[in-house]
């Protein structure tokens, strides 16, 4: 019974501490990734909306330019979290049998519970669900991933 009261108190202790860190963590955040990829802007379009579309995440569609930009901005109906994507495809070099594009996401959002603050700036990361986005677009290419961003 002793040891029991003693793993409960270090797990409401644990709790609190990742309350606190969390706390003290900004509430808004800039992440952002690129992916390098053999295609062409008008090839990645088509694919980058396929899987935009098909998060989880209630969201709307801000601004529309195919096929160079996708802003898209969490709905009011997600209270734990919000902001924007800003997906960007720019070619990056062509050349005699050479077409090379980037694709950017930049995420300026917000994270409003302080313990899911500090599990995605700390454990889960901010760059989760863009590197997952982009990883797909490159498998979708049967090219290897290699992100960059901060």
């Amino acid at each position: 019974m002793k040891w029991m009261a003693i793993g409960v108190a270090v797990l409401v202790g644990l709790v609190v501490v990742v309350a606190i860190v969390g706390a003290i963590l900004p509430r808004q955040h800039l992440a952002s990734r690129t992916l390098r990829v053999q295609r062409t802007p008008q090839d990645i379009w088509p694919v980058v909306t396929r899987l935009a579309d098909a998060s989880s995440v209630p969201v709307e569609i801000v601004e529309s330019a195919p096929p160079h930009r996708l802003v898209t901005r969490v709905t009011a109906a997600e209270k734990n979290f919000g902001g924007t994507w800003t997906i960007t495809i720019a070619p990056a070099a062509e050349g005699p049998g050479r077409t090379e594009s980037t694709v950017t996401i930049t995420e300026d959002g917000w994270v409003a519970n302080p313990i899911f603050r500090f599990m995605s700036r700390l454990i889960i990361g901010h760059h989760a669900t863009m590197d997952a986005l982009l990883t797909q677009v490159a498998q979708a290419f049967n090219e290897e991933p290699a992100l960059s961003g901060e």
